[in-house]
């Protein structure tokens, strides 16, 4: 469907996408302008290509997949990125929720621990000339000390509670989002830090695939 070829194509179903996405209340320009220049289909496996910009969660391989749109949208909404801006992206999976972070902040450090979607993630990422995204293969779930603070910390898996570690890996002013709740749903949570104080704002009933470490969920 989005061959070499077909950039048309491509650009029309991201079109598609983002008035659909505006439709179901995302109302942030910024928002929507990353998501209708970022390539969705370049980060799912080419037999699901075809699948690549409906609005569902798509299979990327070992067991994850690739969030849906309105989620993705959702979370960088919430978030509200700025420019000037250095953010975690804990669960990068495909690399696809850190491209789009990648266009409405200055630095993603995006970590993922199943080697091979990490590997892929830093392919995908460089050939599309996405420079500003650094991925790293390791366990994420207490959050990534090394190049902390960050003005913004975002979840892409589910984790029962967010931990206290990665709560200090926040700036003044920084936000946090995360899936909280069960391994089978969750509700997406935001965080504020102001100060030495943080607040906390339940958003919406949400499913994501559980993270696996010590701040998140056993193997079992």
């Amino acid at each position: 469907m989005f061959g070499s070829d077909s950039v048309d194509a491509s650009r029309q179903a991201r079109h598609v996408m983002v008035e659909k996405l505006r439709s179901m209340g995302i109302r942030n320009e910024e928002t929507l302008e990353a998501m209708g220049k970022t390539p969705r289909h370049r980060f799912v496996p080419s037999k699901e290509y075809y699948r690549a910009y409906g609005d569902h969660p798509v299979g990327i391989g070992a067991g994850q997949t690739i969030s849906q749109p309105y989620m993705v949208a959702a979370m960088m909404e919430n978030l509200t990125p700025q420019s000037h801006e250095t953010a975690l992206e804990v669960g990068s999976g495909c690399g696809y929720a850190a491209a789009v972070l990648a266009r409405l902040s200055a630095k993603v450090y995006a970590v993922e621990k199943i080697q091979s979607l990490a590997a892929n993630a830093k392919q995908i990422l460089g050939d599309l000339g996405i420079l500003n995204v650094e991925v790293f293969c390791g366990d994420g779930s207490m959050g990534w000390p090394a190049n902390a603070p960050y003005d913004l910390i975002l979840l892409s898996a589910a984790v029962p509670k967010v931990s206290e570690q990665l709560l200090k890996q926040l700036k003044d002013g920084g936000r946090l989002i995360a899936p909280i709740g069960s391994k089978e749903e969750q509700t997406l949570n935001l965080f504020l830090k102001i100060g030495d104080g943080i607040s906390q704002r339940e958003l919406f009933p949400c499913k994501f695939v559980p993270i696996i470490g010590p701040g998140g969920f056993s193997a079992i």
